[in-house]
């Protein structure tokens, strides 16, 4: 082999050696090195932690006593606050299940009679009462009123896919809000709310008060002062009179 045979494999070997090495190194710094990409999940803990609105169910459960018909002062109340509540949140008419086949079955027909008076002194239509019949299990009967609402969801809490102390994580190093962050002040606004569709869009404006705004148009159209006067409990709160 000649001299320049020799150098040329010895260069081709170099050339090898170098390539393995770039090629080792490149394993090694792939082990701990991540490109830059978007961020693994939203930093707005709105979006993080959604609030969904979807239909839910109010349930009131009834006790019904084998030797007594009728409801109780208690069960009374319960009926009515449930009505009250049927016509300011309900998307359904009211479902009344009934147990049949029963040793309360008497009982049962004397509270259903008055549950429907109750439902027609407060405002509920005869026709958004629907009556079923199911067969108890055993044990405790009981007559179940319910009916479909609006309800606002948030959630789960409590999940920590990530360490909140020193990481490698990029969550760590670049100080993103760690995933729980938001989720009880959503969930908790979600539990608060009056009426879930206030969340979806706002509510359509209610007329002015024409009286008010009559006064103090005249007022106005006067040259005097438009705005109210107080006297009395308002003028008694005054910081000056405390030491007094």
């Amino acid at each position: 082999m000649t001299a320049s045979h020799m150098a040329a494999l010895g260069g081709r070997t170099r050339t090898a050696r170098r390539l393995l090495t770039a090629g080792a190194l490149a394993l090694l710094l792939a082990g701990c090195y991540r490109p830059y990409m978007a961020q693994d999940y939203p930093d707005d803990y709105r979006k993080r932690h959604p609030i969904t609105v979807k239909e839910g169910e109010r349930t009131v459960e009834v006790f019904v006593g084998r030797n007594r018909g009728g409801l109780t002062p208690t069960q009374r109340a319960d009926v009515l606050a449930f009505a009250t509540s049927w016509r300011r949140e309900a998307s359904s008419g009211i479902i009344v299940d009934v147990p049949q086949d029963a040793p309360t079955g008497r009982a049962a027909a004397d509270s259903v009679r008055e549950m429907h008076s109750i439902f027609a002194a407060s405002g509920v239509p005869r026709r958004a009462v629907y009556v079923r019949r199911y067969s108890p299990a055993g044990g405790l009967t009981t007559i179940k009123i319910s009916y479909s609402k609006l309800t606002a969801h948030a959630g789960p809490c409590g999940l920590w896919p990530r360490d909140l102390g020193p990481a490698f994580d990029r969550a760590y190093n670049e100080n993103w809000n760690y995933w729980n962050l938001g989720c009880s002040h959503q969930r908790n606004l979600a539990a608060m709310v009056d009426n879930p569709a206030d969340l979806l869009q706002p509510r359509g404006e209610t007329p002015i008060y024409q009286a008010r705004r009559a006064d103090a148009i005249n007022k106005y159209r006067k040259g005097e002062n438009p705005s109210g006067t107080y006297s009395g409990a308002y003028d008694k709160g005054k910081i000056s009179e405390l030491g007094k």
